[in-house]
C-alpha cells in the first residue's frame, strides 16, 4: 500500500509529517511504515493501491474525480476562513512600488504548475472576476521555488497557498524580502484521498483521530486543525481557467 502526505512536506515538517501518518496508521491499524516520499505523485494517486494521500483541488476536479475517493478536507488554522477552505496570497518584493495585483497583469507571474489551484487557477479566476488576466507567466515547478524567483527578480508576482507562506516565512529568510499584495477568495482546502473503493468515511475518521491526538506543537507545525468533508460537487464548481501558453520553441 501507498501513503504520501506530499503538499506541505519540507525537511522542516517532516518529523510532524511522520507522526500524522503514524497516527493514521495506528487508528486504521494497517497501511506502510513509512510515507512514500519518491516517484511520481500521478502514480501514487491513480495507484490501486493508495491508502492515503493528499493533492490540489485543480487536479482531483480536472484529472482524479472518479478514478480516485475523496476522503475529507483539512481544517487548516486559518483565523477568519471557513473550515475546509484556504486561499492564496500574492505576493511581489518588498520593494516593489506597485500595490495592487491588478498592476501586474503584463509583468511575469511566477506559477509553480499548470494544474495548481493555488498557483494558476485562484489568481487567473481572482483577474478574470476583475476583468484582467495574468498574460505573462513563467513556471517554476513548486510553491518555494516561485516564491525565490519574485525575490530574486527573475519573476515580478506569484500567488502561493497561504500555508505554503507561513512555512516559507517560518523557514526560509528570503521572504524577509517579499511583502504580501492582496489574497484570492477562499475555496475548498487540498483534499485528502485515497483509491476507488477504499471507505473514505472510515478513513476521514483515522486523520481526524490522528489529528487531535498530536501534541498541539506538532499540529502547529503542520498547521492543522482538524479534518472536514467537503463534497466533491463544491470541487468540481470551480471553473478552470486557459492553460498557460506553451514555451516558444527554440530557434
Amino acid at each position: 500500500m501507498i501513503a504520501s502526505l506530499p503538499m506541505y512536506d519540507r525537511p522542516e515538517t517532516a518529523v510532524a509529517n511522520d507522526a500524522l501518518w503514524q497516527g493514521i496508521r495506528d487508528a486504521l491499524g494497517t497501511g506502510p511504515e513509512r510515507l512514500t516520499r519518491d516517484g511520481d505523485l500521478w502514480d501514487h494517486w491513480l495507484s490501486p493501491d493508495l491508502l492515503l494521500s493528499q493533492t490540489c483541488g485543480y487536479p482531483y476536479r480536472a484529472r482524479l474525480h472518479g478514478r480516485v475517493t475523496l476522503v475529507g478536507s483539512p481544517v487548516l488554522d486559518l483565523p477568519g476562513c471557513p473550515p475546509g477552505f484556504y486561499y492564496s496570497v500574492f505576493v511581489a518584493r518588498a520593494d516593489d512600488p506597485r500595490t495592487d495585483p491588478q498592476e501586474f497583469a503584463t509583468a511575469r507571474l511566477a506559477y509553480n504548475d499548470a494544474l495548481s489551484q493555488s498557483g494558476w487557477a485562484a489568481p487567473q479566476n481572482w483577474a478574470a472576476a476583475r476583468g484582467f488576466a495574468f498574460t505573462n507567466p513563467i513556471h517554476t515547478g513548486a510553491h518555494r521555488t516561485s516564491a525565490l524567483t519574485v525575490a530574486e527578480g527573475g519573476a515580478d508576482i506569484a500567488a502561493i497557498d497561504v500555508l505554503s507562506w507561513h512555512l516559507m516565512q517560518t523557514h526560509d529568510p528570503f521572504t524577509a524580502g517579499l511583502r504580501v499584495l492582496a489574497r484570492t477568495d477562499p475555496k475548498p482546502a487540498l483534499p485528502y484521498i485515497t483509491a476507488l473503493g477504499r471507505d473514505a468515511d472510515t478513513m476521514r475518521a483515522a486523520v481526524a483521530h490522528a489529528i487531535h491526538a498530536l501534541p498541539s506543537d506538532t499540529r502547529a507545525t503542520l498547521g492543522l486543525k482538524g479534518v472536514t468533508y467537503i463534497t466533491a460537487t463544491d470541487y468540481l464548481a470551480l471553473p478552470n481557467p486557459a492553460p498557460p501558453p506553451l514555451p516558444a520553441p527554440p530557434n
